[in-house]
């Protein structure tokens, strides 16, 4: 049975707390996303999304609080845990001096798809993103939207359940960002793709989604849109945001 199947949370996490030893970095944050929705971690720049996404792709460990992902624990099971996650991080991990398409071969030999499958997936999401025609160029060659387009379609090789994107359209143009905010809410969707799409950026959060608000490491806000407008006494999520971080946008 699958996580669809059951209802359950892709990602649950509870009672996490970090720090690097200068004071706290997180504290107590807890939230759960549903299958097939598409989320928004909102925060300024410091409030601690990426800390948050190493914890949930075992980058860092923290000792309190529990993360899991489709039903399996970031710690004690986080070989079947991380196999369910695409992830896209903040800085570009595509090998410059490979092609796209031997870029994403690789990723598909490390997580075990034979030959022919490899190919046959690669030319689907390749598709998907409207770069199978630039499959044999390198990376160095391709803009930065291009690049973006090219890992997230690495990401969705595997087929996981869970897509993670820390602020994945930081430096594009207003173009690129809005293709690959589109791109990924039709993934969500269409294709049933649970997201979360860390971002300080309120334009690329869509009235349908949900939204955990995160300040100075704390949670101080989370639910649908119009829930936490409600909430935070906002006409919009922008005027929210606002009014929740004391106006610290960037």
């Amino acid at each position: 049975m699958t996580v669809q199947e059951t209802d359950k949370p892709v990602l649950e996490i509870a009672g996490l707390n970090y720090d690097f030893g200068k004071g706290p970095v997180l504290r107590e944050v807890g939230f759960s996303v549903a299958p097939g929705r598409f989320a928004v971690l909102l925060g300024p720049n410091g409030a601690g999304k990426t800390t948050l996404i190493s914890l949930i792709t075992r980058l860092y460990d923290s000792r309190t609080g529990h993360i899991r992902v489709a039903g399996h624990d970031v710690k004690r099971q986080s070989g079947q845990a991380l196999a369910r996650i695409g992830v896209v991080f903040q800085q570009s991990t595509l090998d410059l001096d490979l092609t796209v398409r031997q870029n994403l071969r690789y990723h598909a030999a490390l997580h075990g798809l034979g030959a022919r499958e490899a190919e046959d997936r690669i030319a689907r999401e390749l598709s998907r993103f409207e770069m199978l025609e630039r499959a044999g160029e390198k990376v160095r060659n391709l803009n930065g939207g291009h690049r973006r387009r090219v890992e997230i379609a690495r990401a969705l090789l595997h087929k996981p359940d869970f897509l993670l994107l820390d602020e994945p359209t930081v430096g594009l143009d207003v173009p690129s960002r809005r293709a690959i905010v589109a791109h990924a809410h039709q993934l969500a969707r269409e294709g049933g793709i649970t997201v979360l799409w860390a971002t300080h950026l309120i334009d690329e959060i869509f009235d349908g989604d949900d939204v955990i608000v995160l300040h100075k490491g704390e949670i101080v806000a989370q639910g649908t849109v119009n829930s936490v407008n409600k909430a935070a006494g906002g006409a919009t999520i922008a005027e929210s945001f606002d009014r929740l971080t004391g106006g610290a946008r960037t």
